[in-house]
């Protein structure tokens, strides 16, 4: 294994330096922020509210609909297109499919709970932090969950499993994988497991269990910032944060 030494000198179960708030953004109905090395998310939750076209509405509940936007000096390489992309289509769908198991609308049928992104610096790891952010400002917005999802990038570098690649480490030269989890707090439940690269099942697996730790050290910063929001409410009580506030 000639992967010994992680690039920026991490260990290779540690995560980069993170930071979450809640609450941010003042016109928003709730906001979050998730920072984790220099990939910045900025979420914004909107509703719920009528669903329009009216097609596209449910009867029996309401839906989630996510919107993930890099914006153009964004990147750490070269200007970033501004507009509908696909891979903002793709990482938009993958955060509804791995929020949609723990949020709770089926008191507000034929509505829509918009959730907006934005990303002013990233460097790599942006649809788990994204998916972090939203639950987050989700929470704030007193939006009713099962419980909180949490998401990290595991991964693999010739050889040695880590934790939160950066865009150096996906760009290593050697054999890397990289693998975006989502997963619910309290049953591990994952919602989100994507690959990009080549790995064993047995060290597939691995990675994965390893995603468990990784996912309780975001939870435990989501947490805080809830609970430095609403403070003495407890984000593990089935309370909306809506009534916490007033």
């Amino acid at each position: 294994m000639a992967y010994t030494k992680r690039l920026d000198g991490r260990k290779f179960d540690e995560l980069r330096p993170m930071v979450a708030k809640a609450g941010n953004i003042p016109n928003a109905d709730g906001s979050g922020y998730f920072k984790v090395g220099k990939t910045e998310a900025y979420a914004a939750v909107y509703g719920p509210r009528e669903l329009h076209p009216r097609f596209l509405q449910n009867p029996k509940t309401g839906i989630i609909r996510c919107h993930y936007n890099m914006m153009p000096f964004s990147g750490t390489g070269t200007r970033i297109r501004p507009g509908t992309k696909r891979r903002s289509q793709e990482i938009s769908m993958v955060m509804e499919l791995s929020l949609s198991p723990v949020v709770d609308l089926s008191q507000f049928p034929n509505s829509v709970v918009d959730v907006f992104v934005e990303f002013p610096s990233t460097d790599a790891g942006s649809r788990c932090a994204a998916i972090s952010a939203a639950c987050i400002a989700l929470a704030d917005a007193g939006i009713r969950m099962k419980d909180m999802v949490t998401s990290v990038a595991m991964g693999q570098v010739d050889g040695a499993i880590c934790a939160d690649l950066t865009y150096n480490e996906e760009a290593y030269d050697a054999i890397v994988s990289d693998i975006p989890v989502a997963m619910i707090n309290g049953s591990k439940e994952i919602t989100l497991l994507q690959m990009d690269g080549e790995i064993t099942k047995a060290d597939l697996i691995k990675s994965l269990e390893a995603a468990k730790d990784a996912c309780g050290k975001v939870h435990k910063l989501q947490q805080d910032a809830l609970e430095a929001r609403f403070p003495g409410a407890g984000t593990d009580k089935k309370v909306d944060a809506k009534e916490v506030s007033q």
